[in-house]
């Protein structure tokens, strides 16, 4: 028997349990929800946005650097593929998971997440409740590539003889991030262990 079937709802903020009907913790006086109902519109609007500015993110550069002799343009990849050339095969890696493949692996985590809850799949429940905690922990780890330009661009400004600016690439790929950890804190992952139930309450 679960908590709803028993009459009883826990508070998201604190785990305070209490009565169905009741609706401020009284614990921390968070807002008591059985489920969210617009959980699905969430995910679905904030992960769409995150996908569109992804796209840029690899389209345009990351990173500009000007030299007196130089101005260089490097997109994501294309930064992976110089750091591979000069033998940083160690940094490339770290690059590459953290900025095409996590990205892309949340994408596709959120979206299989979202539509088996929309199907009302009653299957691999576990499964899925792990691949949501993992979503959740990975997401902070998608800026690594922002914090690199960030750093980059506080320590390397010698005037005229060189600078390192981000481009607008790097927007995009926070505000991708950021858009993707918010679908992902949308998504109610109470709905996966009722999704095969004919109604939410």
């Amino acid at each position: 028997m679960s908590a709803r079937e028993a009459g009883l709802v826990a508070c998201q903020r604190c785990g305070q349990v209490h009565a169905q009907g009741v609706r401020y913790c009284k614990r921390c006086d968070g807002s008591l929800q059985s489920r969210d109902t617009e959980s699905l519109q969430k995910v679905w609007a904030w992960l769409i946005a995150g996908m569109i500015a992804y796209i840029p993110a690899n389209l345009y550069p990351m990173l500009l650097t000007n030299t007196l002799v130089e101005h260089t343009e490097s997109t994501i990849v294309g930064g992976v593929v110089d750091l591979m050339h000069h033998g940083s095969w160690g940094i490339a890696i770290i690059v590459f998971v953290a900025s095409v493949m996590i990205p892309i692996g949340k994408f596709i985590a959120v979206i299989y997440l979202a539509l088996s809850v929309q199907r009302r799949s009653n299957s691999q429940q576990h499964e899925r409740h792990k691949a949501y905690e993992l979503v959740e922990f990975i997401g902070r780890w998608s800026m690594i590539d922002v914090f690199v330009v960030a750093i980059l661009s506080a320590l390397v400004q010698l005037d005229t003889i060189a600078t390192i600016n981000p481009g607008i690439a790097a927007v995009s790929f926070a505000l991708s991030v950021i858009f993707t950890m918010i679908s992902a804190q949308s998504f109610d992952s109470r709905l996966i262990w009722d999704a095969d139930r004919t109604q939410d309450e």
